[in-house]
């Protein structure tokens, strides 16, 4: 069955002079304009397609990948704005629609917002939401401390970052715990820091416990090799140059370095670190 807002493997019926059919199963033909259509595919055939509604309601099928489909968060770019809503670029020839309900504040022309993509039950048309709470911290919280998940930066706060977990719940990376710039709409690795009883869900960006430090480790290896093998920090180094260099806390560093060097990966010198010979 071909689903509306994802992609689709559907197989070709017939060709026409501005295009092919593909079954769409209960949605009868669907057309693939003839720009999209492979030189070497024939009747018979199956091919990955996007399906969406054209600019006059008709379903279509297209070869290209949206930036964010059916389900996704992404960062989207208002075209235009119009008395039924904004417009944004979400990859595709006709843009889609944030309706003025579907906005969390005004939506203003050139300016990005990380939205939600769904598609209307009613009107069986795709649109987009600034309203993220709508669609985040629907499903119970099943995670567990210091399992790695995905993550979305969606604003900040006054405590840090609010970040949007696998899709599904909100968390929080509290700001004396990220060495790191971040914006919204990042997108980046992270880890279950801390359940709360009210299901509210801390975050860290480094790997808790142990294994955290092998982590770390490891990124103070990456950029001692990338910078020749001699970095200018040690343990006496300031804290703001360490977090400048190597995007991590004073503490971590030291701790880094400790296990870097009873392992005899590297020496510290009077200046710096360098990577053992």
């Amino acid at each position: 069955m071909a689903a509306i807002g994802l992609m689709n493997e559907l197989e070709i019926l017939k060709t026409v002079d501005f295009g092919v059919y593909l079954d769409g199963g209960p949605h009868g033909e669907i057309l693939m304009p003839k720009r999209y259509v492979p030189e070497t595919c024939q009747v018979g055939d199956t091919i990955e397609v996007f399906i969406y509604l054209d600019s006059e309601d008709r379903l279509v099928a297209v070869t290209d990948k949206p930036y964010a489909m059916v389900g996704d968060f992404a960062m989207l770019k208002v075209i235009s704005t119009t008395p039924i809503g904004a417009f944004v670029d979400w990859g595709l020839p006709k843009d889609l629609l944030v309706p003025f309900r579907e906005q969390q504040f005004p939506m203003e022309e050139g300016r990005s917002y990380l939205c939600f993509v769904y598609l209307d039950d009613e009107s069986q048309r795709i649109v987009g939401s600034s309203k993220l709470d709508k669609f985040i911290d629907n499903l119970p919280v099943d995670y567990e401390e210091g399992e790695e998940v995905d993550l979305i930066i969606a604003g900040k706060t006054d405590l840090g970052y609010k970040a949007i977990i696998d899709n599904s719940h909100w968390g929080l990376l509290f700001k004396n715990e990220v060495f790191q710039p971040l914006k919204t709409g990042d997108r980046m690795k992270g880890y279950i820091k801390k359940i709360r009883e009210d299901e509210k869900i801390d975050l860290v960006l480094q790997k808790p416990g142990y294994e955290k430090i092998d982590s770390i480790a490891q990124g103070v290896l990456d950029k001692l090799k990338a910078a020749g093998n001699f970095l200018p920090a040690n343990d006496k180094t300031d804290p703001t140059e360490i977090s400048k260099i190597f995007g991590i806390s004073k503490k971590n560093f030291k701790k880094a370095i400790g296990a870097l060097y009873k392992q005899r990966m590297i020496t510290i010198e009077e200046n710096g670190i360098r990577l053992a010979e």
